[in-house]
C-alpha cells in the first residue's frame, strides 16, 4: 500500500516498526496533535524520532508481578510489596522464591534433602521474552542500548549480569521452571496453571486471562517488580500513527484524538483490564483512578492503585522501540543468541560476547 501510495490516513502499527517508518519519512509529525488545553497521553507513551513525536500508544502496558495469595499463605511468606518504595531486592525475591518452591516431599531449596528433579511447585517465573528482558538490564544499571539510543549497552557487564540472574533462577537457584522465551503465555503456564507462586508479565494479562481465572477461584494479587540496583518497569502499547501520504493531516489527528479517548475503548478494553489508560489524568486524578480501578475485574483497589497508577507513573521507562530503530531485528537475533543460555549450555557472557559484532550489525540495520 505504501509503494502504491494507497495508505490509509491513520493506522495502529507494531511497536517495533514505528521508528523505521519514521526514518524512511513515512510518518507525519504529530507533535502538535495535542494542544495546551487538551488531556494528553503520558510522555512515556510517545514515540520519538529526530525530536519529533511520530506516534502515541493506544494503551499503556507496564510490566509487573502477579502472585498466588493462597500459596503465600500456605508457606507463611509475606506478600510481595505493591508499593515501589518497599520493593524487594533481587536477593529478597530469590529467597522468597526458595521458600515457595516445593519438591514432591514438600521440601524447599533451603533443605539439604531437596529434590530439584521432582519439583511440584515453583516459587517464581520471570518472563524471558526478549523484549521484556530489557527491564532487568535497566534495573541493574545497564540496558540494551545507551540512554539516548545511539549505541549498544547489551555488552556491558551490568546488562550481562542481569540476564544471567534471570537464567540462574532455573539453573542455580532451582526456583523457576525452564522457559525458552519464545511464547507469550507465561501467566497461563505458571500462575493460572497452579504450578508457580509468582510471575512477571504485562498488565494486559489482567483482562486477557486473570479476571476469568479469578472467577474460577484463583486468589491472585499484583505487586511491583523486584529490583537489582534501580527500581524500574517498562511500558509498551500499540502505536497510532498518521501516514505522511494523507491529504488530510488535521482531520487525521483529530480522528486519532477521538479514537484514543478512554470512553471510546472503555467497555471492552480498559474496564476489562486489557488496556491501561493513556491519559495523565487517570494517574493523577483520584476520581478518574477510581472510575478505572474500582471494578470487579481488578484486584483490591489500594493494591491495584499502588502498582497500576503510582508505580506506573513514577517508575516507568519507555521500552527501547519508542526511540531506537531496528529493534525487531535486534530482539530476534538476541532471542536466538540466548537460546542455549536458558538450558545452561552457555553463559550469557559467552552468548553476548561471541555474537556482539552480529548484534551491532542488527542494531545498525544490517541484519
Amino acid at each position: 500500500m505504501a509503494t502504491a501510495k494507497e495508505l490509509p490516513d491513520t493506522a495502529i502499527m507494531s511497536e517495533a516498526g514505528v521508528i523505521q517508518w519514521a526514518e524512511q519519512g513515512m510518518l507525519y509529525d504529530i507533535s502538535e496533535m495535542y494542544g495546551p488545553e487538551d488531556p494528553k497521553p503520558l510522555d512515556s507513551l510517545a514515540f520519538k524520532y529526530a525530536d519529533k513525536t511520530v506516534a502515541y500508544s493506544a494503551a499503556n502496558e507496564i510490566l509487573l508481578m502477579y502472585y498466588n495469595k493462597d500459596m503465600f499463605d500456605a508457606a507463611g511468606v509475606a506478600y510481595p510489596p505493591a508499593v515501589a518504595e518497599e520493593a524487594w531486592t533481587w536477593d529478597e525475591f530469590v529467597e522468597a522464591s526458595k521458600k515457595l518452591t516445593l519438591d514432591k516431599n514438600g521440601k524447599t531449596p533451603n533443605d539439604a534433602d531437596f529434590d530439584k528433579n521432582n519439583i511440584t511447585q515453583y516459587g517464581c517465573m520471570v518472563e524471558n521474552l526478549t523484549w521484556q528482558l530489557e527491564v532487568w538490564a535497566l534495573s541493574n544499571g545497564g540496558g540494551f542500548y545507551s540512554e539516548d539510543g545511539s549505541s549498544l549497552a547489551i555488552g556491558e557487564a551490568s546488562s550481562i549480569e542481569a540476564i544471567q540472574r534471570v537464567a540462574d533462577l532455573y539453573l542455580k537457584d532451582n526456583v523457576a521452571p525452564l522457559s525458552s522465551g519464545l511464547t507469550d503465555d507465561g501467566v497461563q503456564r505458571s500462575l493460572i496453571a497452579g504450578t508457580t507462586a509468582m510471575t512477571t508479565n504485562g498488565a494486559w494479562n489482567i483482562g486477557t486471562s486473570l479476571a476469568s481465572a479469578r472467577e474460577e477461584g484463583l486468589n491472585y494479587g499484583v505487586a511491583v517488580l523486584p529490583y537489582m540496583e534501580e527500581k524500574v518497569t517498562i511500558c509498551t502499547g500499540g502505536p497510532n500513527v498518521v501516514f505522511n501520504q494523507t491529504e488530510h493531516p488535521e482531520e487525521a489527528m483529530e480522528w486519532l484524538k477521538w479514537y484514543a479517548r478512554e470512553e471510546n475503548n472503555w467497555e471492552n478494553l480498559i474496564s476489562t483490564g486489557i488496556w491501561m489508560p493513556t491519559l495523565d489524568s487517570y494517574y493523577t486524578d483520584e476520581e478518574m483512578t477510581k472510575k478505572w480501578l474500582e471494578n470487579p475485574n481488578f484486584p483490591e483497589y489500594e493494591e491495584a492503585k499502588s502498582v497500576l497508577v503510582d508505580y506506573a507513573k513514577d517508575y516507568t521507562q519507555s521500552t527501547a522501540w519508542y526511540y531506537v530503530n531496528n529493534t525487531n531485528d535486534f530482539n530476534e537475533l538476541l532471542g536466538s543468541v540466548l537460546g542455549d543460555v536458558w538450558t545452561g549450555k552457555i553463559t550469557v557472557e559467552q552468548a553476548i560476547t561471541d555474537n556482539l559484532p552480529a548484534l551491532e550489525d542488527a542494531f545498525a540495520g544490517n541484519f
